[in-house]
């Protein structure tokens, strides 16, 4: 009997890409960290931000209760450092 082309089986890349390309299950995992970033990053933009109040060192500000002295925040007594 002969052998026809479609008998015959042969590697679906060179033996050179083979080795130079990593494992299935190293593909797999990097594929499900991209997704799994996506999905958190989707539901972080989607919830808005944790601290609306929270602003940049110099930042601009839109009004509230300015700090007190020396850095105090105001109703922290006993929170103030050493002097």
């Amino acid at each position: 009997m002969s052998s026809t082309p479609a008998d015959r089986s042969r590697p679906a890349l060179p033996q050179v890409a083979q080795r130079l390309l990593p494992a299935r299950p190293v593909i797999g995992f990097v594929a499900l960290l991209a997704v799994l970033f996506a999905l958190s990053y989707g539901v972080g933009a989607v919830a808005g931000p944790v601290a609306p109040g929270l602003h940049p060192a110099g930042g601009a500000r839109t009004g509230g209760p300015e700090p007190g002295p020396h850095g105090d925040m105001g109703g922290m007594h006993g929170m103030g450092g050493m002097r």
